[in-house]
């Protein structure tokens, strides 16, 4: 999608976009991080804070609405007020009879140029997931989350088989030249590389276009891209990086299977040594 400054006209594309894709064959349709505003982290100012609401609240009832009407389960990103001066970037993810099946909330939050996210977020603490749907049992995890090889693979430890990542990322405009290309294909990469590890299919949902924020700047130009992806890390389909679209992908249990027979990484495992990965760091200590 691509984001305007008004709300309840990003709201209206949004179920307009979930009743296209059920028409289109899908079960289940992830939306991107935070569609219901121009992406406010990169700034900081406390008025921002209003934008946030509750867990059923506005944007989620409407959201399971369309999910009723369409019989399709639906992930909805979302601001999140948990109580005052307590906020997450969340994710609701509504089954196909509009109940909210799940909640999750952004584990890894970024403090960058333009991503000022830890000014707005406190980490997530509901753990990784993996919620059951209509669709089949899916995991989610939010954009910053996608570079973790840990939270792609608990989300898959806890059976998801489809992890999907709503996503706002894009190019500083002075860097694309220079870094874009390498910056886009880490980033498709990485999430491939969740999929091959973990057996699982991924789809990523991201925001397309410039947004500069108010008071002026360079801002960000979200790169689009979206894509979906199989466990052997074939791409199924992906977006071009200037304008919105539409992508259905189909997911197949037995290809999944097939594939985690085939590379038991699961399997083989080192359950028994793995306990430094709770630590931060190995190295000596000066």
């Amino acid at each position: 999608m691509a984001v305007s400054k008004r709300p309840a006209e990003n709201l209206r594309a949004a179920e307009a976009w979930v009743g296209k894709a059920r028409k289109a064959g899908a079960q289940i349709v992830c939306l991107p991080e935070l569609f219901m505003t121009p992406y406010f982290c990169q700034r900081e100012d406390p008025a921002t804070f209003d934008l946030a609401e509750p867990v059923p609240g506005p944007t989620t009832r409407a959201m399971q609405k369309a999910a009723r009407k369409h019989r399709i389960a639906v992930v909805v990103p979302v601001f999140e007020r948990r109580a005052a001066g307590v906020y997450h970037n969340s994710a609701a993810i509504v089954d196909a009879d509009g109940s909210i099946a799940g909640l999750y909330r952004k584990m890894h939050i970024p403090d960058d140029p333009s991503y000022y996210e830890k000014y707005y977020f406190a980490p997530g603490d509901l753990g990784f997931q993996a919620v059951r749907t209509a669709a089949g049992p899916v995991g989610v995890l939010i954009c910053w989350d996608q570079w973790y090889p840990e939270a792609a693979r608990l989300t898959a430890l806890r059976g998801a088989a489809t992890i999907f990542f709503p996503t706002a990322i894009g190019w500083h405009p002075h860097e694309k030249k220079e870094h874009g290309p390498a910056q886009l294909d880490a980033w498709k990469t990485a999430q491939r590389a969740h999929a091959i590890a973990n057996g699982v299919y991924v789809a990523v949902a991201n925001r397309v276009g410039p947004e500069k924020p108010d008071g002026g700047g360079a801002g960000l130009a979200f790169w689009g891209h979206s894509f979906a992806c199989d466990p052997f890390g074939r791409v199924l389909c992906e977006a071009p990086h200037q304008r919105e679209e539409l992508l259905v992908a189909e997911t197949d249990a037995a290809h999944a299977e097939r594939v985690r027979r085939h590379w038991p990484f699961l399997r083989d495992r080192r359950i028994d040594a793995y306990g430094g990965i709770a630590e931060r760091y190995l190295g000596e200590t000066p």
